[in-house]
């Protein structure tokens, strides 16, 4: 008779790797993950490796591999993002749980995307983040869409022009990966490598996916908004770059170069620190720190889940109380 394995304690957020201190991202293709202790294992015919959880911001997991429960187990425990990647990374899918026990800076996101206004200034600070030179100050959502795809197509020619690389205009299938030429592929796998980032810092910081602030309408909208503020720097020059060595595998030569660059750059820290700078101006006071560690007061702080509850003066009143006529408080 099968027995059901022994329940591990679950980390707390003190126990785990900060996400800005993480593995960008691993993929992984044609073989099973599973899980020993706190670590995830990668069986192939080649044999085992040993990946500690804790230390991944997202895994992606390309044709041919299977992942069993325990594995999924762990890798939520420990805030990892999981990215199901099709044939060539075009398909994606993701999941984690947050590292951070305060809903402060979702409450914060809600706050902003809720209000024109504010949504606005978050898509006209996104605009400087992304092109430091310009200044959005009083620009329409139309100016900012314009000015956007001016700059990335100037950031395209740019590009083909320093690496040798011929480039026509960006075309992109999602149900034929191989119909575009290297380039575009290049650009395409770079783009799938940072929304996955994107993601697991997004849910790693306990924000919603979907509430996004230049894009609208899709489960991972603020993803999409986030990853764009490193396409330019980031994912289309390692795109062409491995477009110009010629790889037989470009989609493969493109996530080694944007590995690298991302660590270089230490992308993680940037995007952690550029998620909260956007959303503090709409945060509370009081609430929890949301880098997956430090509350308020620093590493000393409480690390205990906190559950509040509404009142009907909009004051806060600690749960888990039952508070019915002539209950016992």
């Amino acid at each position: 008779m099968a027995t059901t394995p022994a329940r591990r304690p679950v980390s707390s957020p003190r126990e785990l790797t900060r996400i800005g201190d993480r593995v960008s991202f691993l993929y992984l293709e044609r073989c099973v993950v599973h899980r020993e202790d706190n670590a995830i294992t990668a069986t192939d015919e080649s044999g085992v490796r040993y990946i500690p959880s804790a230390t991944i911001g997202v895994l992606l997991l390309g044709p041919g591999t299977r992942v069993t429960h325990q594995a999924m187990s762990v890798l939520g425990e420990s805030g990892a993002g999981v990215v199901w990647v099709g044939e060539q990374g075009v398909r994606y899918y993701a999941g984690g749980r947050a590292l951070t026990r305060s809903a402060g800076l979702v409450e914060a996101q809600a706050t902003a995307w809720a209000n024109r206004r504010h949504r606005l200034e978050v898509a006209r600070e996104m605009y400087r983040l992304r092109f430091p030179d310009a200044d959005p100050a009083g620009m329409t959502r139309r100016e900012l869409l314009g000015g956007e795809g001016t700059r990335v197509k100037e950031v395209y020619r740019a590009e083909a022009a320093r690496t040798g690389v011929r480039w026509v205009r960006r075309t992109y299938d999602p149900g034929d990966f191989a119909a575009g030429d290297a380039p575009n592929q290049a650009v395409t796998a770079a783009a799938q490598c940072l929304y996955g980032v994107a993601h697991s810092v997004v849910v790693a910081l306990g924000c919603s996916p979907s509430l996004g602030f230049v894009h609208s309408g899709h489960e991972r909208s603020f993803v999409l908004d986030v990853a764009d503020l490193y396409k330019v720097e980031f994912g289309i020059p390692a795109a062409f770059d491995a477009a110009a060595e010629g790889a037989e595998d470009v989609a493969g030569q493109t996530r080694r170069a944007l590995r690298e660059r991302i660590r270089a750059g230490r992308l993680l820290e940037r995007v952690v620190a550029d998620v909260r700078g956007l959303l503090a101006p709409y945060r509370q006071t009081g609430t929890d720190g949301a880098d997956g560690q430090d509350g308020p007061d620093g590493p000393d702080a409480p690390e205990e889940d906190v559950v509040l509850l509404h009142d009907d003066h909009d004051s806060l009143l600690p749960g888990g109380r039952n508070r019915g006529a002539g209950a016992v408080r």
